[in-house]
């Protein structure tokens, strides 16, 4: 039988990159999956990819509204959220000086407020078991050079996270922290703009292992955590980064 067998999981910004990644891979263990995003077409592709095990749902995670129409979707199909994947977010590159107001208020929206919505959302179809793991990032320890509100907002989920494991005993419910370092996707070359190769190199020569990830081994992470094997590990910060923060 398969790790995840008849459980239901949730990604959100499940239709490209690392979200696509960990749905596969949650899929390919047994899971019914659920995704969401912002675009319908994205979200589409995704599930065509994924196949039957698979439903698309169009939600914006930093909108109490439309999480709450997630949920309702998902409490009437499956019943239930046994793996909840926190994983919409996003970066922009902007060094001290240059920081607009927009930057700040979305990458809070969504990185932080939308976080907080989303496991909130989510609590009345938890049941003893369940598995919510956020994906953060090695920045909330190690930002980049121009990465300083990204950074922020990751290390304000860690410190959320401290609460909340403390806010949930009792509830059987478990809640870690999955943190990338550079992972092999789309978004981290956009981030670059026309910089992207000697961005690329720079992390590759951070690196103890000399290359970045890639989205498969975040997916492996956060797939043993959503299973019964990682039953007495709650709280934990893991950091999928080749060891590259700890240099």
């Amino acid at each position: 039988m398969s790790k995840l067998n008849e459980k239901t999981a949730v990604v959100t910004g499940g239709g490209s990159g690392i979200g696509l990644a960990i749905a596969r891979r949650l899929a390919s263990e047994g899971a019914s999956v659920v995704i969401t995003g912002r675009r319908q077409a994205v979200l589409d592709e995704a599930v065509a990819l994924l196949g039957d095990c698979a439903v698309g749902i169009v939600a914006d995670v930093s909108k109490a509204a439309s999480l709450e129409a997630l949920y309702a979707d998902v409490r009437r199909r499956f019943g239930r959220i046994d793996v909840l994947v926190a994983n919409a977010g996003g970066g922009v590159h902007a060094p001290l000086g240059e920081i607009t107001e927009t930057q700040i208020d979305q990458q809070f929206s969504t990185n932080v407020k939308g976080v907080v919505l989303t496991i909130q959302g989510a609590l009345s179809l938890f049941s003893p078991g369940s598995s919510v793991i956020i994906i953060g990032s090695t920045a909330s320890k190690d930002p980049a050079p121009s990465m300083s509100i990204y950074g922020g907002t990751k290390a304000a989920i860690r410190n959320m996270v401290r609460s909340w494991v403390a806010e949930l005993k009792g509830s059987g419910v478990r809640l870690n922290i999955v943190s990338p370092g550079p992972t092999n996707t789309d978004s981290l070359r956009e981030s670059f703009g026309d910089k992207a190769e000697e961005g690329l190199a720079f992390l590759i020569a951070k690196s103890p292992l000399g290359r970045i990830g890639e989205p498969e081994e975040i997916a492996s992470a956060v797939a043993f955590l959503a299973s019964d094997e990682a039953s007495y590990i709650n709280g934990v910060e893991l950091f999928a980064d080749g060891g590259a923060s700890q240099t």
